[in-house]
């Protein structure tokens, strides 16, 4: 299971990290190249979109043109969590957030690759 967090609500240019933490078989134990962790939002009235990921093994990270720069993304194989750092926060960011991982291959900005997702947690940017 994967148990989203830390979001909020926040002015325009502030920050938030979210959290997705996961119970169960640890992420380290997976031991494929292509195991990784997503995050997507979804804003109301529009289809969910990809924001981050990272391969487990070996950190390579991946993130969406409208988040570079912005936001990082990172793990943390002893508490078998990643996050989300999001900086300099904009009014088109607010959205649901959710992680979401992948054991299998396949493109790493699609939401059919991701075997599980979490409950998703609000992000508000006021402006």
């Amino acid at each position: 299971q994967l148990q989203a967090s830390g979001g909020g609500l926040v002015q325009a240019g502030g920050s938030l990290r979210l959290s997705c933490a996961a119970s169960g078989r640890t992420f380290s134990s997976y031991g494929m190249g292509w195991f990784r962790m997503g995050w997507f939002r979804q804003a109301p009235g529009k289809e969910r979109e990809f924001v981050a990921a990272i391969i487990w093994s070996g950190g390579s990270t991946y993130y969406a043109d409208s988040v570079k720069g912005r936001f990082t993304i990172s793990r943390d194989n002893a508490k078998n969590t990643v996050y989300l750092q999001m900086n300099s926060l904009k009014p088109e960011d607010t959205a649901v957030y959710y992680c979401a991982s992948a054991a299998s291959s396949g493109s790493i900005y699609y939401t059919g690759t991701y075997d599980y997702w979490g409950q998703g947690t609000q992000v508000t940017v006021s402006s």
